[in-house]
């Protein structure tokens, strides 16, 4: 048992992909808590089954707020946020502590991340930094381990008392940006953010929940959203007007089309849109306190 560590994950409908990603940290001996988001599904009595500790929530509080509450509840040196459609390779963990062992001005630490293809995901655009190459479709591997500005939050290992005292998860967003904005800070803050080749993660990319009429459409309204806060938050260009003229032809056509999973992503679009302008928070979209 890796007595240091206890690994967070965040479920909402996601008990199709739940045994795979405990398995592995089983395998990888670290508690884990999983925070389940008012699955509808049986995520909740999956993650008992393999062992885990389960936090209830009446309502979805979203990935950040979740992550918040694992991250508390815990009392380990480190905690491991993982997405609960990644699974990781035997070792990942130790190979992650080895480096937070190297570099101990560095506050997280984030595994190779392999796509079901085999290709590597690493981040080269955000529109929180100016030092990516942001070049739309481009990517790269890096050869090996790195120092670099942002990660992907499907996996990381954080120090847990800094990561908190910085004030975690930005939990005024209720999906997206919140990594960004969060290695934003802790970047700022003067700790390092290391990329840790030899530690391995498959993940397969948006497969966390089941499909389900009208998801696709919250999604979309709430990267629409985040995006306008995370860019006012930081003193950003908003791209508010060009989102909403770019999305509302394209709603128009999938509804007079039929085209019932086109008009969700393109219609959520526009109305994260309309709530930003409005002065909506995503709070009030979802009816959180």
């Amino acid at each position: 048992m890796i007595e240091t560590v206890t690994a967070i994950v965040v479920a909402h409908d996601s008990a199709a992909k739940l045994p795979a990603c405990l398995a592995a940290l089983q395998r990888e001996g670290v508690r884990t808590i999983v925070v389940d988001n008012a699955s509808d599904d049986n995520s909740a009595l999956v993650a008992e089954a393999h062992g885990a500790r389960v936090i209830r929530n009446a309502k979805n509080q979203g990935f950040g707020r979740a992550m918040n509450i694992g991250m508390r509840a815990a009392d380990t040196a480190f905690t491991l946020l993982v997405n609960p459609d990644l699974v990781l390779d035997d070792g990942a963990i130790a190979h992650l502590l080895v480096a937070s062992e190297r570099w101990t001005d560095a506050a997280i630490f984030a595994p190779r991340i392999v796509e079901p293809d085999g290709r590597v995901f690493f981040p080269n655009q955000s529109m929180l930094a100016n030092n990516l190459r942001n070049e739309k479709g481009a990517s790269w591997e890096p050869e090996g381990d790195c120092c670099t500005p942002f990660l992907s939050g499907a996996c990381w290992l954080v120090r847990r008392e800094t990561v908190l005292a910085l004030g975690g998860f930005d939990e005024a967003i209720f999906l997206f940006y919140e990594d960004d904005d969060l290695c934003r800070r802790v970047s700022d803050a003067g700790y390092a953010l290391i990329h840790v080749h030899h530690a391995i993660a498959r993940h397969e990319r948006g497969a966390s929940a089941s499909p389900r009429k009208g998801r696709i459409f919250k999604a979309r309204r709430h990267l629409a959203w985040s995006r306008a806060y995370v860019a006012q938050k930081w003193g950003l260009p908003s791209a508010l007007l060009t989102v909403f003229v770019k999305n509302l032809p394209k709603a128009i056509l999938a509804y007079v089309t039929g085209r019932r999973w086109r008009f969700e992503r393109y219609a959520g679009s526009v109305q994260g849109c309309i709530d930003s302008w409005r002065g909506r928070t995503a709070l009030d979209i979802e009816d959180l306190v």
